[in-house]
């Protein structure tokens, strides 16, 4: 039976880093990978990666890259707080589910 994964960041939402070498930094979320747990931030967790000349077009050199985090390491930025929050879940008058903050109560979403 398979376990169905829910996480508390999306892709596109803008968070914050809370821990490793990149703490402190915000960025907006690329990929997010529920099974694996990690997410991939824009500009963060960069990572430089050596590759070899293949094929006829690609051009072999140092390629950085973001590296997946861990969704742990991680923390949404609330619009209204502007500051990392922890999210909970709230329905609309229309039945609609959304993200709110656990601070403020303004939808993340």
């Amino acid at each position: 039976m398979a376990v169905r994964t829910v996480l508390p960041i999306r892709k596109n939402d803008l968070i914050m880093v809370m821990a490793g070498k990149d703490r402190g930094k915000r960025g907006k979320v690329l990929r997010v990978n529920p099974k694996a747990g990690t997410v991939v931030v824009e500009r963060i967790n960069v990572v430089k990666r050596h590759t070899r000349p293949g094929g006829v077009s690609q051009q072999g050199g140092i390629i950085e890259k973001e590296s997946p985090l861990h969704v742990s390491n991680v923390m949404v930025i609330c619009s209204r707080c502007d500051r990392p929050v922890r999210t909970g879940h709230s329905f609309l008058a229309d039945g609609k589910k959304v993200r709110v903050c656990k601070q403020c109560g303004e939808t993340v979403d």
